[in-house]
């Protein structure tokens, strides 16, 4: 899983719907926070699979949360799952995830490409290459949710869990300029992790 944190303009971002009673958080009045999440999900959990999601730090009252605003899978389960469940709109996409090998000067890392299904465009709509600078010596666990707004206008609230080792990390991210993402072209992420052989629990049992 490798995680990303932005501070864009929202003049740059699309008006995307937020559900009711919900609000962007806005550092400055005229910023907004986005998190994006690269994750190889592997063989061991409910489902195998990669993806892709862009989600908007929000407060409902006094509590911060976020909402997911653009998910990409390359699971079909995945994504009916996500959409009936919990309300994330999941699109497909193919994507391509290729370690960094580890060198003497280099630690290991990933580069990793997204392509929205249909007619061949010779590029991926997003590549993205983390590396990671520093192994931190404790095991993040952390609480969150989501909170998404279903067809009929009410919220679903996702619990989310996660427990994994974090690395401090280098994100780089090449986007085409008329894809989904052109609202991130030209921005650099503000802080970045990563984490191997992670535990994320979306949902309650």
């Amino acid at each position: 899983m490798h995680v990303a944190l932005w501070l864009v303009p929202g003049d740059d971002l699309p008006r995307w719907p937020l559900p009711e009673g919900v609000h962007a958080v806005s550092p400055g009045g005229r910023r907004r926070l986005l998190v994006t999440f690269w994750v190889d999900y592997r063989s061991g959990g409910d489902l195998a699979y990669r993806e892709l999601l862009v989600a908007v730090v929000v407060r409902r009252a006094a509590r911060l949360a976020a909402t997911a605003v653009q998910v990409w899978v390359d699971d079909e389960r995945s994504l009916a799952g996500g959409r009936r469940l919990w309300a994330i709109p999941k699109e497909p996409a193919t994507f391509d995830f290729q370690p960094l090998p580890l060198t003497r000067h280099r630690a290991r890392g990933l580069r990793a490409a997204m392509t929205l299904e249909g007619p061949s465009r010779g590029e991926p709509d997003a590549s993205v290459r983390c590396q990671d600078l520093l192994r931190l010596p404790l095991r993040l666990s952390v609480r969150a949710h989501l909170l998404q707004r279903r067809d009929d206008g009410t919220v679903c609230r996702v619990p989310l869990r996660l427990a994994g080792r974090p690395s401090l990390s280098r994100t780089r991210l090449r986007v085409r300029p008329d894809g989904p993402l052109a609202h991130l072209s030209g921005h650099r992420p503000v802080a970045a992790v990563s984490l191997r052989d992670f535990r994320f629990t979306v949902g309650s049992a």
